[in-house]
């Protein structure tokens, strides 16, 4: 009985940090955004977008951890951890898109990673 009763603590916990690193996940590509407002009207703007780069770069890492934390030891279905591995590789293409200097992909990409950074937060 006791551990069934951890087991689902800890299921319960695992889902709620990966709600958390989907909402920062969210919260960061938002943030991008402004700071990608930012780049093109003030002379700082440019630094706000990078560190936000590797910030929203740490947080598909997060989230991906999360996702492994939810489904190895919690028990939980698999598909959340292929999701978030396909955000990072997205996160990866973003970075080097926008490295790159390449706005035409980088913009629509950055779009569409926040959808479906919304569509998981949505779901969970």
């Amino acid at each position: 009985m006791a551990t069934q009763v951890t087991a689902t603590a800890n299921t319960r916990r695992t889902s709620s940090f990966l709600r958390i690193a989907i909402a920062l996940q969210t919260l960061t590509i938002f943030l991008q955004a402004v700071s990608a407002g930012l780049l093109l009207t003030s002379s700082y703007g440019a630094m706000l977008h990078d560190a936000g780069s590797r910030v929203m770069y740490g947080a598909s890492m997060l989230y991906l951890l999360a996702a492994v934390l939810a489904w190895k030891p919690g028990g939980g279905s698999p598909r959340p951890v292929w999701h978030a591995t396909g955000f990072l590789a997205l996160a990866s293409v973003q970075v080097a898109v926008g490295i790159a200097h390449v706005p035409s992909v980088h913009l629509p990409l950055g779009v569409l990673m926040f959808g479906l950074s919304v569509l998981a937060l949505a779901r969970r």
